[in-house]
């Protein structure tokens, strides 16, 4: 806890707004998507999807194949509190759904399902999106695929599976067939090895227009490392740091930057 206060007191001093950034590209993406107060509609079906989970006092078995949880000390968890503690927050699941909608991804893919409060931001900003969601936890996937039913939220395929085999298939299948995902968001596994193994597997399946989002790349020394090693490599060319999320774009056009931005 302690790194995370000096490491966000030092994204404050040097983060900055839309004034400071002269890349036309980041300043449109920043005043037309990230700042955007506008309400949505989309955004009382994130809140009745999370309210719906809020309500769930069941309890599941949880497989954790991750770094773990700062929070649950057992493996037993309560559905509601899952949601509480361990879910994407309101205010974050609605900037995921402008980014989506902003970009308007044909294909997009989420490492990391939970109970499906950030696939549901992914699902609605663009409905007409092929989503696919990655989850290790048979029992975590089973609920999140409840919900998506119940939601209606058909444009999503629920997998489960463990997050390296899977993404070590779709590298097999580049050999015979060509996938490109439009949008990752990497929300799996908070580890410097897991998250440069999924950074390197996907790396074949980009484009110029491919929008990856890192989340916790804060969340430790280690991930700080990682984000480093992410915005020094020689095919990303524009980097947003917003202290929970890092933004990598692959814009062949554009300059090698960097930003730190406060949203």
């Amino acid at each position: 806890m302690l790194f995370q206060i000096k490491s966000y007191l030092k994204f404050l001093w040097n983060s900055k707004n839309e004034h400071a950034v002269h890349s036309p590209f980041v300043f449109n993406l920043l005043t037309k998507c990230f700042y955007d107060k506008k309400s949505k509609p989309e955004y009382s079906i994130l809140k009745k999807y999370r309210q719906s989970l809020l309500e769930n006092k069941n309890f599941i078995e949880v497989t954790d194949f991750g770094a773990g949880s700062r929070v649950f000390k057992s493996n037993t968890r309560q559905i509601s509190k899952i949601a509480k503690t361990a879910g994407i927050s309101p205010k974050r699941a609605e900037l995921l759904f402008r980014v989506t909608n902003y970009f308007q991804p044909a294909t997009i893919l989420e490492i990391g399902t939970s109970l499906g409060l950030a696939t549901s931001a992914l699902a609605l900003g663009n409905t007409n999106a092929k989503v696919i969601t990655l989850e290790g936890c048979p029992q975590t996937a089973n609920q999140c695929q409840l919900q998506l039913e119940k939601f209606n939220l058909d444009n999503v395929n629920a997998v489960t599976t463990e997050f390296e085999s899977y993404l070590e298939n779709i590298q097999l299948n580049l050999k015979t067939e060509t996938e490109n995902f439009d949008l990752i968001y990497f929300d799996g596994n908070h580890s410097k090895k897991a998250t440069l193994a999924y950074f390197d597997l996907l790396l074949p399946t980009i484009t110029n227009d491919t929008t990856w989002i890192f989340d916790d790349i804060h969340w430790s020394p280690e991930m700080e490392e990682t984000w480093e090693i992410i915005k020094n490599h020689p095919k990303v060319k524009v980097t947003i740091d917003t202290f929970q999320w890092g933004f990598v774009f692959f814009r062949r056009e554009q300059e090698k930057e960097h930003f730190i931005i406060r949203v």
